[in-house]
């Protein structure tokens, strides 16, 4: 029986300590002679999170402006050969149909800007393709009132065209006084404004203006019409 130091006895018997547990071999060396190691685990796949694929085809944290680079964006060539015809057509027209000086008081005559236009023309195509082939692409629409998820307004759009195409057919038959008010006034009800009155009073003003402008200020003479001998 085991008595207690503090009564005079001898103190109690201990057992032994606990021997260290010598460290188990790892599935490395568990493994037999010439099979292939086994990757180390790590937090990720401790955690259960599946790892990310590594390879040629991971598309995973890759740089926008380097996959532009590899898929430019081929519809915008469409603009470059637009750029192109114009250019080519604006300097064919200088140099074939435009006459030239006629007075003195203008010596430099009416080709040297068409043509330089067109040459610029040319040379922004230029660049522009070398942007679109180095993977060059223009920002996507942003604003608080733009929801770039909706359908195009097919309706408003044909509504705009049809403004535009009734002022051609009517300009030299009614005017531009006449034709410019409905062109006015149908772009304005094309765009969601309902102020018919107001709007037909404001397209009035602005065809009025607009005549005057070009005839006293330019010196071009718009045609006037059925109203021609009142304006």
């Amino acid at each position: 029986m085991t008595t207690r130091p503090d009564r005079g006895g001898d103190p109690p018997s201990r057992p032994p300590g606990v021997p260290a547990i010598p460290a188990q071999p790892g599935p490395e060396a568990a493994a037999p002679p010439g099979a292939a190691p086994t990757p180390p685990v790590t937090a990720d796949a401790a955690a259960g999170a599946e790892p990310t694929p590594e390879g040629p085809g991971t598309t995973a944290g890759t740089d926008p402006e380097a996959d532009a680079a590899r898929h430019p964006d081929r519809a915008q060539y469409g603009v470059v050969a637009f750029l192109v015809l114009v250019g080519g057509f604006v300097i064919f027209d200088a140099t074939t149909r435009v006459g030239s000086a006629i007075n003195t008081a203008d010596p430099i005559g009416p080709k040297p800007v068409p043509i330089l236009l067109g040459v610029l023309l040319l040379v922004i195509a230029v660049i522009y393709a070398v942007d679109v082939a180095r993977g060059g692409a223009g920002e996507p629409e942003a604003g608080e009132d733009v929801d770039l998820s909706l359908p195009i307004d097919w309706r408003t759009v044909l509504l705009l065209v049809g403004a535009f195409l009734v002022n051609a057919v009517l300009i030299d038959r009614l005017g531009w006084v006449i034709s410019g008010t409905i062109l006015f006034w149908g772009s304005a009800y094309a765009l969601g404004n309902r102020h018919y009155v107001r709007n037909l009073l404001i397209a009035v003003a602005l065809s009025l203006i607009t005549f005057y402008t070009f005839a006293i200020g330019l010196g071009v003479d718009l045609p006037a019409g059925v109203l021609q001998g009142i304006l």
